[in-house]
């Protein structure tokens, strides 16, 4: 059977179509960093391996110094949350942060609202410590949990700010959706991005004598 001419171009089109579509077009994300809640970039080719978008805002105390900062970049989507997560490590030290990931270009261009920072103790208890530049950290202090944070976490790697890169570990009150997180992730907060060597994550207990 001999095909027309408009077959064969049909054909042509359909045989490249399938082609792209095995290969993939890499992802497109908004990129930017700034203070508040909300900020603006430019379109970036998301970097092989990252296939999703990433919008984050975020609240944080450290030593009772607070931001609000909002971040958009492109992450791999096994290492995305989408949705509030908190963390305490004392009082004067905490994050709260909600963010949504999607996978089309541009998706992360518009704003996720802030977060909830609810600061009521709930009762729960959890080891405590802030260790920068350090593998491990004792946990020999006592955080108090607040609004939802039924966990414990034990977190330790690198921290990235700028062009710095450092060791940290730390240990506090969590979420539970902050168990989404796993050793081996690259995980992006308001202020800094954060690559997992630990992840640890167990659900939080009363101080003795409460027996709830």
């Amino acid at each position: 059977m001999i095909l027309s001419r408009r077959h064969r171009t049909f054909l042509l089109a359909f045989a490249l179509l399938c082609t792209l579509l095995g290969l993939g077009y890499p992802l497109s994300c908004e990129v930017c960093k700034g203070t508040g809640h909300s900020c603006s970039g430019k379109m970036k080719t998301c970097e092989a391996g990252k296939d999703a978008c990433v919008v984050l805002v975020g609240e944080s105390s450290t030593k009772g110094r607070k931001s609000v900062n909002t971040f958009k970049a492109c992450m791999k989507l096994k290492d995305c949350f989408s949705g509030f997560v908190s963390t305490t490590m004392s009082p004067n030290d905490y994050m709260v942060s909600n963010a949504r990931c999607c996978q089309s270009d541009g998706c992360n261009s518009v704003s996720v609202l802030p977060p909830l920072n609810n600061r009521t103790e709930n009762g729960l208890m959890c080891p405590s410590c802030i260790a920068p530049f350090q593998e491990t950290c004792p946990g020999t202090e006592a955080a108090r949990c607040v609004g939802q944070e039924t966990h414990c976490i034990y977190f330790a790697g690198n921290v990235q700010a700028g062009i710095i890169n450092t060791k940290f570990a730390t240990r506090g009150c969590a979420t539970e959706s902050a168990c989404h997180t796993k050793a081996g992730a690259e995980v992006p907060s308001a202020s800094y991005l954060y690559f997992l060597h630990r992840a640890d994550c167990l659900p939080a207990s009363y101080p003795p004598g409460r027996g709830e």
